[in-house]
């Protein structure tokens, strides 16, 4: 379930969404780390800085899910999309998928506007990719059939390893992971519950 041995062309077939999520991911990157675009103004326009958040732009609880702030950042975060995300996308779908991943993105940057300051900015993927892990855990949850007892092992595992991680290492939005897994949990439980 998360071994992947498909091409490079399979991978890209089977698993749209994450695909041109990636892509998305890796032209950010070049667009605000080679110095022939203007950088600097790029991140600073689509970083999310709550201060600009609350003078109304508003674009800046969506755009740090796609930004990052360096390549060992955005390499990690992609890897870890595509280890855990293509599972969810074929259970669920490319529409379900993409909303899941961007309402839990969206609801953790919320949870940053709220519960951090005015002056804090903030970019990365990872409050989306907790939004998986707590949909995973929904599955687990309330629909244990739909996974096997190895791979919901696994997934608990790694979710409590990465939630040990998030207050463990520095420079880390630990508002945007915690709510990003709590939003992607309650998503899944209102699916599953019934």
């Amino acid at each position: 379930m998360f071994t992947r041995t498909e091409s490079l062309r399979d991978f890209i077939r089977f698993y749209p969404v994450i695909s041109i999520i990636i892509s998305i991911h890796i032209l950010l990157y070049l667009l605000t780390a080679l110095p022939i675009f203007p950088s600097k103004y790029l991140f600073g326009l689509l970083a999310g800085v709550n201060l600009y958040v609350v003078n109304g732009e508003y674009w800046r609880l969506f755009t740090p899910i796609f930004m990052h702030a360096g390549f060992a950042h955005m390499l990690f975060n992609s890897f870890s999309l595509v280890l855990f995300g293509p599972a969810l996308e074929q259970m669920l779908g490319k529409t379900k998928f993409i909303l899941i991943y961007l309402v839990t993105g969206i609801a953790a940057n919320v949870a940053t506007l709220i519960l951090e300051p005015l002056t804090y900015t903030h970019v990365g993927s990872s409050g989306a990719i907790f939004g998986l892990f707590g949909f995973y855990i929904s599955i687990i949850m309330f629909r244990k059939a739909m996974l096997s007892r190895e791979n919901s092992q696994t997934i608990m595992t790694i979710a409590i390893i990465a939630v040990i991680m998030t207050f463990v290492q520095s420079n880390i939005n630990i508002t945007a992971h915690i709510f990003g897994m709590l939003a992607g949990f309650l998503i899944g439980a209102a699916i599953y519950r019934r």
